[in-house]
């Protein structure tokens, strides 16, 4: 076989190859531009169709910060003591 054959059914192949995935990316695009749209049409019927409901009361986290600090203190210096 000539070299000139070979490199022409090369370059064929290589048109195919590069044809195939860059119809595969194409669909993968429309597929999630699709997909994208669908999820939002999907979210914005979503969020009219619930209600507005008041937050429950929270307690201060006065004494929860100040156990956290007290925790974190600890930690620290039992990592410095090593």
């Amino acid at each position: 076989m000539p070299i000139s054959e070979l490199l022409l059914q090369g370059a064929n192949l290589m048109m195919l190859g590069m044809g195939i995935v860059f119809t595969f990316l194409a669909i993968l695009v429309l597929t999630m531009t699709w997909m994208s749209k669908l999820a939002r049409s999907l979210e914005k019927e979503d969020v009219h169709g619930t209600t507005i409901t008041t937050p429950a009361r929270v307690d201060s986290g006065a004494d929860k910060n100040e156990e956290l600090v007290a925790v974190i203190a600890a930690a620290v210096s039992r990592y410095r003591s090593r």
